[in-house]
């Protein structure tokens, strides 16, 4: 995310004039519409990020865990804000203010270049998200986002998550989300856990999703 691109700097002088607050399970944490007055750092628990829909369902476009930051990007546009985002359990967030953040990047100019990449970065992750999750069997569209999800590297991950929040982000019914689950564990490819999905080789896992 954008704040671990910061100069470590940079990032210790921004903690010291956060503000910290604790969530409950469910409890909303920002709402479409908000002023963007700042971005948010998780420093414990999970956040599901995504839009509530007419009826009240929460529809979920991606869920975050400690160290991820959100938000940046409404603070850099200075729009409202266009998401909605719910605690997942207990967290504990920093709210890290828009003006002082601005400010301050004045002075580190390579925080700045390293903002651009990281949201280049970002844009390409996303385009390939969306390109994948319109092509493909729905096996393939699962694989692409465990192995987005799992994090950067090789090796084994482990993505906190329950079919439900799965079958959201990928846009189908829970059932549908299952088969694809069980199918990608026929695979050896995943190791379905309560509430979790373990991918014993990312890189593997990728592969397949690319077909």
């Amino acid at each position: 995310m954008l704040f671990a691109s910061l100069d470590s700097g940079l990032q210790a002088h921004l903690l010291r004039i956060s503000r910290e607050r604790e969530f409950a399970d469910g409890q909303i944490i920002q709402q479409r519409g908000d002023p963007a007055d700042g971005f948010w750092l998780i420093e414990e628990g999970n956040v599901r990020i995504g839009q509530f829909l007419p009826d009240g369902e929460f529809r979920a476009v991606a869920l975050l865990g400690a160290g991820d930051s959100y938000g940046e990007l409404a603070v850099f546009s200075g729009k409202p804000r266009i998401v909605d985002a719910v605690s997942r359990g207990e967290s504990r967030l920093r709210l890290i203010a828009a003006k002082p953040f601005l400010d301050a990047l004045g002075n580190y100019p390579a925080s700045s270049r390293a903002l651009l990449g990281a949201l280049s970065e970002q844009l390409q992750d996303t385009l390939s998200i969306l390109a994948g999750l319109r092509h493909g069997t729905n096996p393939a569209r699962l694989a692409g986002l465990l192995a987005t999800m799992s994090g950067d590297g090789e090796g084994v991950g482990t993505v906190t998550i329950t079919q439900q929040e799965l079958a959201d982000l990928l846009g189908v019914t829970r059932a549908t989300a299952n088969a694809a689950l069980r199918a990608l564990q026929k695979r050896g490819l995943v190791e379905r856990g309560y509430g979790s999905v373990r991918v014993p080789d990312r890189e593997h896992l990728a592969r397949f999703a690319l077909g």
